[in-house]
């Protein structure tokens, strides 16, 4: 950030970072995803911590120690390849969020039908109560991160609390029915053995896509105590968490009911369901489906925080207007950029409904959110390898081993996001509308990077208009 450019005040330790990364790491609506796939998704699960979860924290690790100021993967993409490919990195990240929040919402929405029980179940194929619910969700975070993170970090705080409590109740209540009844499931060697066939190679991606969420908090990073110290002490306490929610939260869900009957909108509180009433616990669905809906909320807002720094950190460059730059009076947030993002998130609320049932709608979103972070994260570890040639000071977290180890990381995090990437661009097998959502998916994204570039052109006109 330049000197003397406006900033937001630095309000995040090592405990609200670490629950900050649990908030935007852990997605309760993957492990449906993955239960869904049966007891191979627990090695694929290992396979995308070892592919790409690891490689991501640790090229982070590096990154944000060379650059550590607000801007993230933006600063780290600039400085590697030039500005405009810094600028398409963090608006392709930015704009990945915008499918993001509908999609997240629309898991919210179907959970949150468990809190009226069987009085709220027949809107559970209703657009309009999905898009409405996602409308108001997003009205609600893009307020409180205009106030800023001395409040919005309690949002992410209580949003971490409801991501893992949850996957810990169903894990505790999954482990006592399959002690009590047996498994729903069974597991062997020939169940966990993934299936090479393009329906479960689909969501392959989607889980190695789950597993992001490390790099969010580098956006933030003139909003963070000291942050070349404090997001390498908040990484590892956050991943154990993520890590073990993931695989032993989908390994519950398999043991209180058969991948087959999994619903991937609502798959966890339905495990839970299911587990509560074969122990006599029903009373807890409700607690349950209310900690689920405040952690979906919760890393939303996680998420509009962190992308919303990055057409305030374009502004201060001056490739977006001056008025992007700007931070609030009062609360020192940067709330142009913040409702800018609220009010296009609102647009994709309606636009992935088109055309499409509610499941469509979401998988629709779920891939075209893919695509437009994976994107970036490609960038990210092709950065990593061409910053070796900088010198580093004291100040930088190397990896043991130097360039070397940082070039096989990067290389490693790079295949597997190229291969999700490949695989986001298939609709999902039971799309009706196959053609409809392919179309859907490239168009959207063209759309999307088609309008950065515009941006960003028209962005150096009047930057060297102003400089003459």
């Amino acid at each position: 950030m330049a000197r003397g450019a406006p900033h937001p005040p630095k309000v995040m330790g090592v405990a609200d970072l670490a629950l900050f990364y649990i908030v935007t790491g852990v997605s309760l609506r993957w492990i449906a995803t993955a239960a869904a796939m049966g007891p191979s998704a627990v090695l694929v699960w290992i396979g995308a911590l070892v592919g790409f979860y690891l490689p991501l924290v640790l090229a982070i690790v590096e990154l944000s120690s060379r650059y550590p100021q607000e801007g993230g993967l933006y600063v780290w993409t600039r400085q590697a390849f030039g500005p405009f490919i810094g600028f398409m990195a963090g608006w392709s990240y930015f704009t990945s969020n915008l499918p993001y929040f509908p999609s997240v919402f629309y898991f919210d929405a179907g959970n949150a039908l468990f809190i009226g029980g069987d009085r709220w179940m027949h809107l559970h194929d209703s657009p309009l109560y999905y898009m409405g619910f996602s409308l108001v969700a997003l009205a609600f975070i893009t307020g409180i991160n205009v106030i800023g993170l001395r409040f919005g970090k309690w949002m992410h705080n209580i949003g971490a609390l409801g991501m893992w409590l949850p996957a810990l109740a169903v894990i505790v209540m999954g482990g006592l029915a399959w002690w009590r009844f047996g498994p729903a499931t069974t597991f062997t060697p020939q169940t966990m053995i993934p299936t090479f066939d393009l329906t479960h190679m689909v969501a392959w991606g989607s889980i190695a896509f789950a597993l992001s969420g490390a790099e969010t908090a580098s956006f933030l990073g003139d909003e963070i105590k000291n942050p070349r110290r404090t997001i390498p002490r908040a990484l590892p306490i956050a991943g154990a968490v993520i890590v073990a929610s993931y695989v032993l939260g989908t390994v519950a869900v398999l043991l209180a009911m058969p991948a087959s009957e999994v619903n991937t909108l609502q798959g966890l509180i339905q495990a839970g369901a299911v587990a509560a009433g074969r122990l006599g616990a029903g009373w807890i669905v409700v607690p349950l489906a209310v900690l689920i809906t405040l952690g979906n909320i919760g890393a939303a807002s996680g998420f509009l925080t962190a992308a919303a720094r990055i057409p305030f950190a374009v502004g201060i460059d001056r490739m977006l207007p001056e008025a992007f730059a700007r931070v609030h009076p009062r609360w020192g947030t940067p709330h142009i950029a913040i409702l800018v993002q609220g009010g296009l998130g609102a647009l994709f609320c309606v636009a992935g409904q088109a055309g499409t049932g509610v499941k469509g709608a979401y998988d629709v979103l779920v891939s075209m959110g893919i695509i437009a972070a994976f994107l970036p994260f490609a960038l990210v570890f092709l950065a990593l390898i061409r910053l070796q040639r900088e010198p580093a000071g004291p100040e930088v977290t190397r990896l043991p081993g130097g360039s070397v180890t940082s070039t096989v990381v990067a290389m490693v995090g790079l295949c597997t996001t190229l291969f999700a990437l490949a695989m986001a661009c298939f609709p999902a097998p039971d799309e009706p509308a196959k053609a409809l959502a392919v179309f859907k998916i490239f168009a959207m994204t063209a759309i999307l990077l088609g309008t950065g570039a515009l941006i960003y052109r028209l962005g150096r006109q009047r930057y060297a208009g102003a400089a003459t």
